[in-house]
This record gives C-alpha cells, structure tokens and sequence, in this order.
C-alpha cells in the first residue's frame, strides 16, 4: 500500500483513524463516527482509514489498553491485565505504515487513545495519571513524516485551528507537487513567491528567513535546501496566523489596488479591514472586498498568490475565523 500523490486527482489523500468514518473497530466493537468528516470533509480528502490496534491482531472487541510509565517512553498494556503489553507491536506497525503512507497528505488521529492520540493522553503511573503522552502509533507516524500536517477529530471542532490545519494540508499537497515534478532552484524561488502573504500572515520573520534561505539557494546543494526549505515552510504554517497579522496582510494587499480604487472606496476597505482586526466581522469579509475589487482590476502577482484561495470556498473556513 503506498499512497503517492498525483497532481491531476480530485481529492487529497490523507490518513485516518477508522473509527472516525463510523468503522466499528473500537475495543468495545463501537466507533467514534464524525459527521463533519465524513460530511463536509470527504468532499474534498480521500480517506486511507486504519485501526492500529486491529491491525496488530487485538481484536474487535478487544481488551482496552492504556499508557503507563514515563510519559516520555511509555507502555502500552491492557487495563485489566498488565502482562498484555502490545507497545513493541503498535510501534512497528507504525514505522511500517510511515514508509507505506509516505505518499499521503496528512493524517486525522482519534484524540486522547493509547494508539492514535497525537497529545495530552493519559498516561497511568503511582499518582495522578499524567496528560503528557502520545499515542504509540501516532508517535511513530509523526516522528517519520515530520512535516505532515496531523490533527485530532476533537480539535477540529476549534474553527481557528480547523482552518490552520486544512490550509496546511493544502500548502503540504502543493510543496509535494513541487517536488514530484521535480525540484529546481527556479521552481522553489516560485513557490516561495507565491506563498508570500501566507507566511506573513502566519509571521513576518518566517517569510523573512525562507526568503533568506532561497536568496542563498545557490551556494546549497539542491538536496539539503530542499529539506530545509520544507521543512522551515511547514513549520511556519504550524503557527496559527492572527486576526492583526491578517489585518497587516490584507492592507498590504490594498495596496495594489491605490492606482484604481477611488478615496470612497478605499475608506470602506480600510473600515472593513479594521472591523475584521477587531473582530467584529469574520476575515471572509474583507477578503471578499478584495476579490471583488480584483475581479475588476486584475493584478497578475496578486493571481499566483495563494493566499486569497488557501483551501477550497465550499468549505467556507474563512466564515468562522
């Protein structure tokens, strides 16, 4: 199994915890179905749905485990029985399913389980069970693919950071067409020019530094300034922009349009722009106002800039933030 992307097919493809897509793999043979990702999401991820737990052969229904130990290296064992310890057979699993997903565009976890939680899941010692763990599989996935953008189903009901996540996963799929076409110093200084606005509004000193990095590109070698370039964009992305950064964005955006709009129509803009930073409208709003004005006077940097089209509008994460 090995999930490549392709630039010509319709839908993303992401890896997923199988219970979220309403699979009854949980250890009490129920699941954990999620409307909006099987709803609004299937509309634009292709699902590659997996239950590590019944992959290494526990069972439907199956003793629960949980983490015990050090937070930072724990145990998976069973909750009732602690000599069933599955912690070495969860984690090659993981580092198997890493090599054969390294096509993927990022992964959906089942938050706070001994398997699949990405953060703050229990782990069971002498005391108080500490909220420092991660889960055994969902450790190996992110160790191995570090720059995949990864998130848990509870989390995505957070509209800031269910628009950082699913703009990340778009940015990732557009640097893994990068690549896949073949990486070039000329199609890097593309992709960054492109990406302008979406990394100053996630912080002007990341755009700053990438910037930076491609300047120097070349004096590197292709192969570790690719990986670097990667690596530092995704990281950038991870920061969740802010209502002040967007703002500082869309009036540099309003710029391009000084030559063609007239004082009335840039009063409104600047009001709009301004209501958006103190968060009395939704940042559709402004961005809205923009597109219309660029629709009249088009600008061709302004056309190969991500940043007025992130992700798809049917998905409408722009209304919420």
């Amino acid at each position: 199994m090995n999930h490549q992307p392709s630039a010509t097919a319709a839908k993303i493809v992401i890896g997923i915890s199988s219970c979220l897509l309403g699979d009854k793999v949980r250890f009490d043979g129920n699941h954990k179905h999620d409307a909006y990702i099987t709803g609004t999401l299937s509309q634009v991820f292709d699902f590659v749905p997996l239950c590590p737990e019944v992959a290494i052969g526990m069972g439907v229904p199956r003793p629960p485990i949980r983490l015990t130990g050090d937070s930072q290296a724990p145990r998976a064992v069973g909750v009732k029985d602690p000599a069933l310890d599955v912690t070495a057979a969860l984690t090659a699993y993981g580092r198997r399913m890493a090599l054969e997903l390294e096509g993927i565009s990022a992964y959906i976890f089942k938050g706070k389980s001994p398997s699949c939680g990405m953060q703050r899941v229990k782990v069971y010692g002498g005391g108080a069970p500490s909220t420092q763990g991660v889960g055994i599989y969902a450790r190996e996935i992110m160790a191995r693919q570090p720059l995949l953008p990864v998130e848990e189903e509870g989390r995505l009901g957070d509209p800031l950071l269910r628009e950082n996540f699913i703009a990340r996963v778009f940015a990732y799929r557009r640097w893994q067409d990068l690549l896949a076409s073949g990486f070039s110093v000329g199609k890097l200084v593309e992709f960054h020019a492109r990406h302008k606005y979406v990394l100053m509004a996630h912080g002007s000193v990341y755009y700053r530094a990438l910037g930076r990095l491609v300047a120097e590109a070349k004096s590197q070698r292709p192969g570790a300034l690719c990986e670097r370039y990667g690596a530092e964009f995704m990281a950038a992305l991870r920061r969740p922009a802010t209502r002040k950064r967007h703002a500082n964005v869309l009036l540099h955006l309003m710029g391009y349009l000084k030559k063609h709009i007239d004082g009335g129509d840039k009063a409104e803009l600047v009001e709009v722009i301004e209501s958006y930073r103190l968060g009395r409208v939704p940042l559709i709003v402004p961005i809205t106002l923009l597109k219309h004005y660029f629709r009249r006077f088009p600008d061709d940097y302004i056309a190969k800039q991500v940043y007025l089209n992130p992700h798809p509008a049917e998905l409408m994460l722009r209304n919420g933030i």
